[in-house]
């Protein structure tokens, strides 16, 4: 009786060698209806389970509870917005400048970063304030793209149900790296896709076909996102590696050595090929960074525990600074289950687990780290590269799966993950979430060992992969869910306002008031994102981007604007004499208590404006104060800058006062009880007193009121600040807090005289050119014929502006103040300048070069399958 029926025991002995193929045993190609089938089930599955943990949370679109957090809101859905605009010319401005943020800005780097995602351009068929569906679809048409194609490349890495291979990649496509790193930056949800197209490119250079598809992938990927493309070919790649080292076919077989050359050959000229191919991306981008503000150094703070890192196989947590690498409970038992499968030959398991370890390893190790990132550490969280392990991950999983594990082998893996739930139980991952999910694992288990059990039952096993289908499911959407509730209690992942009434209200009177290219429409100061001008239209300072241009930000901070993040967010001006620097005519200013705001207006020049032949330039002459570059930029005196001197050598709770030159007047930080550091200064009564102190942080106390400043060097620049109107003995006494050891500048106060700026306003309005027009990267001004002088764009100068005057020979411009200023010569009419963003050429030429390889290749092949070969008997004859 023990003895099976001799059919049973013949499908048994089938299905042992089944399960004995090598890794390199793929999908047939025939019956391909289950495999999309499958596929299908995969993304609608994984898009289904974040659905409904959404809705279960009710964020957006599901509920009231906003998505845009982090740079979700503060850049993506401004830039999204900005791509909506520009597919309906709705804006100024086109693919390669951006007339809206930093007062003029290069924009095309920006769009192969941020907007490259295929699906980000679904934002065009959606109305202006629904900006934020679009970019939820982005995230999730992506998870399911991933998860379909995770499906596919899995049936390639190892023959065996695409039903159970589906499950496996939900896991992938909703994996902690998605759920906690990925979705609030919809460009590297790109990379989740990249992975298994990666992987099939690659596949087919096992069996040596398909360079020129395989070719047109990479080039796909590294289109669609370049920094997480740069990871998966990296991870792609070490797969492989290992696929060659396991390949058994007999070509390998008899020559291992050239086969697996040859093979190395073919996906390497395959990459480099698709990588030239998206060259424009990659040298715009690595151009704009060389010339972007530097970003504050990061430091790797070291690797997390063990324990802690181990805790991150576990779905479902948040906590800290550690590799968010699960792909779920299914997959973590059988990736537990996988050494112990005697019939997967040693050499496999060895080699898929050692690069199970070495990746493991390589994301919190310094230098590898830097090699996953592009020999860059990253500002924020130094493991992103996680996403390349929760693909091998799955690929192991699968590995392990597809050779039907035995009971013994899956209890003895049940037990490793029991003892690793042990090892990491007092770990502060391990919250509700995760236990829970950890414990729902023995039902996972229970269905594996109901599916070798009844194999060869059709509908029985059946009903068993439907209860996997919907554990799986179910599961996928419970890590998601606890994992978002864990971080919407954190205040780094508040909701940033995006679209709102209140925002809508800004746009409206943003479009309805704008004057360009005649003059500016700010809606600064910030009132929403950091990026305003492309969330609510105008033409201002605001830009945050890791694109913003060293000039753009040092030209901004010099003339009185404040920054953040060491000068890679910038803001608006928010004096009058900077607004008539940049052409201003009309902003948006936030509301007493800072709720709502309310829409300015002011008598502004152009944004083209004229000085006087002799003007002193940008190298020939220096500034004193910030008072006194404003005034050469504008080209009149505006400004009384009075002595700042201190109230008594040594005044209780400050320090000695006596001015060391270069640096200004040093204090000390404030004791408990200290009434400060006072100063006096005089100016004629009546002008409007200004602040400027950069880098100082604390409070001062000034004209009857409290300013608090949080400037600190050189993270966090402040803006000139409007102190109030000189009282009629036109002193001014100024107590100053100090919150820590600083330097306050020299002449920190300066008085404007409105009607000295109203006159000079009026002045360069007169002046100015008849007529000023924009195009998408160019700005033209025409004026009377025989003007001379120097003409002064309102546009920092950034690499890449060539100016020509009456039609001569384009030349890089000088500058005043760090705009673009030309000299008209002995009179003329016209001046012209165009922006070409730097790299797009070089790009181009390596694309060029790409292409025509390509197409040779594509030809070649062609004609050699198509060339008929003749037949022996003609041979013979």
């Amino acid at each position: 009786m023990l003895n099976p029926a001799p059919d049973t025991a013949a499908r048994l002995r089938r299905a042992d060698a089944a399960s004995l193929e090598t890794p390199a045993a793929r999908e047939p190609r025939w019956n391909r209806r289950p495999q999309l089938a499958a596929a299908w089930f995969a993304a609608l599955a994984s898009m289904g389970a974040y659905c409904l943990a959404m809705a279960v949370q009710g964020t957006y679109p599901f509920g009231g509870r906003s998505r845009a957090v982090n740079d979700l809101g503060n850049q993506f859905v401004p830039f999204h917005a900005r791509l909506r605009d520009l597919m309906h010319g709705d804006t100024s401005g086109d693919l390669v400048f951006n007339w809206a943020s930093g007062y003029g800005t290069p924009f095309l780097a920006d769009f192969f970063t941020y907007l490259m995602n295929p699906f980000s351009w679904l934002v065009g068929v959606f109305p202006r304030d629904g900006v934020e569906f679009p970019v939820f679809l982005v995230t999730l048409l992506s998870v399911g793209l991933a998860a379909g194609l995770m499906t596919v490349f899995l049936g390639r890495l190892h023959a065996g149900s695409p039903w159970l291979r589906a499950l496996l990649s939900v896991g992938f496509g909703l994996s902690a790296w998605m759920i906690t790193d990925g979705f609030s930056d919809p460009m590297w949800m790109w990379g989740l896709v990249a992975f298994p197209v990666l992987g099939i490119a690659y596949d087919w250079c096992l069996d040596c076909r398909r360079w020129v598809l395989g070719a047109l992938l990479v080039t796909v990927c590294w289109a669609g996102n370049f920094y997480t493309a740069a990871m998966a070919t990296l991870g792609m790649g070490l797969v492989l590696l290992v696929r060659i080292l396991l390949d058994e076919r007999p070509a390998a077989a008899e020559r291992p050595a050239v086969e697996r050359g040859r093979v190395l050959a073919r996906a390497a000229s395959m990459t480099v090929t698709g990588i030239l191919l998206a060259a424009p991306v990659l040298t715009v981008s690595l151009k704009a960074s060389k010339l972007s503000q530097p970003a504050p150094e990061a430091v790797y703070k070291g690797a997390p525990a063990v324990t802690e890192y181990l805790a991150h196989l576990f779905p479902g947590g948040l906590i800290g600074r550690a590799p968010h690498i699960s792909v779920g409970m299914f997959a973590l038992l059988l990736v537990a289950t996988y050494p112990f499968m005697g019939r997967v030959p040693r050499k496999e398991r060895l080699a898929w687990l050692g690069l199970t370890v070495a990746m493991g390893v390589s994301l919190v190790w310094e230098p590898t780290i830097l090699l996953w990132h592009g020999l860059a550490m990253p500002n924020g969280s130094p493991y992103r590269a996680a996403i390349a392990l929760t693909a091998v991950l799955v690929c192991v999983a699968w590995l392990a799966l597809a050779r039907g594990p035995r009971p013994g082998e899956l209890l003895r893996g049940a037990a490793v993950v029991l003892v690793l739930a042990a090892c990491v139980s007092t770990t502060r991952y391990m919250t509700r979430g995760p236990w829970l999910l950890a414990v729902g694992g023995l039902v996972c288990l229970a269905l594996l060992l109901a599916l070798h059990r009844y194999r060869s039952d059709r509908r029985v096993h059946g009903g068993v992969v439907l209860a996997l289908a919907g554990y799986v499911f179910l599961s996928s959407a419970v890590a998601v869910l606890t994992t978002t509730r864990l971080r919407d209690s954190m205040e780094w992942w508040q909701p940033k306002r995006t679209y709102d009434s209140r925002s809508l209200a800004a746009y409206k009177q943003l479009k309805a008031t704008d004057a360009w290219p005649a003059t500016r429409t700010d809606p600064g100061p910030h009132a929403v994102a950091n990026n305003d001008p492309m969330l609510l239209a105008g033409q201002g300072g605001e830009y945050y981007s890791s694109y913003l241009p060293a000039t753009t930000a040092d030209t901004l901070q010099r003339l009185g604007t404040g920054w953040y993040i060491q000068g890679r967010h910038t803001r608006s001006f928010n004096d009058p004499v900077g607004r008539a620097i940049m052409g201003v005519s009309s902003y948006l200013e936030r509301r007493r208590g800072g709720v709502g705001f309310v829409q300015r207006t002011a008598t502004a020049p152009p944004v083209v404006t004229l000085r006087p032949a002799g003007t002193a330039l940008d190298g020939t002459t220096g500034d004193p104060t910030i008072f006194a570059r404003q005034e050469r930029v504008l080209g009149a005196k505006l400004y009384e800058v009075p002595a700042f001197v201190p109230a008594a050598a040594i005044t209780p709770g400050g320090t000695d006062t006596a001015l060391v030159p270069g640096r200004g007047w040093p204090l000390k930080a404030d004791r408990p009880g200290s009434r400060g550091t006072t100063f006096t200064a005089a100016c004629t009564a009546g002008t409007e007193a200004y602040l400027y102190t950069p880098w100082l942080n604390g409070r001062v106390r000034v004209l009857g009121k409290t300013v608090k400043v949080d400037g600190k060097y050189a993270m966090t620049s402040m803006p000139l600040i409007r102190l109030g109107t000189v009282p009629a003995d036109g002193r001014i006494t100024a107590t100053i807090h100090s919150a820590r050891g600083q330097f306050l500048p020299e002449h920190p106060i300066g008085c404007l005289d409105r009607a000295a700026l109203d006159r000079t306003v009026r002045h360069l309005r007169d002046t100015g050119p008849n007529r000023v027009e924009t195009a998408g990267h160019s700005i033209s001004a025409t004026f009377a014929p025989g003007t001379k002088g120097t003409a002064v764009v309102s546009v920092p100068a950034t690499p890449g502006w060539r100016c020509s005057v009456d039609g001569g020979q384009a030349r890089a411009p000088r500058t005043l103040g760090g705009l673009m200023a030309v000299e008209l010569g002995d009179g003329a009419s016209e001046l012209s300048c165009s922006f070409r963003t730097p790299g797009l050429r070089l790009g181009l030429a390596a694309s060029g070069a790409a292409a025509a390889l390509l197409l040779a290749v594509a030809v070649t092949h062609t004609v050699r399958t198509r060339t008929p070969r003749p037949s022996p008997r003609s041979q013979r004859s």
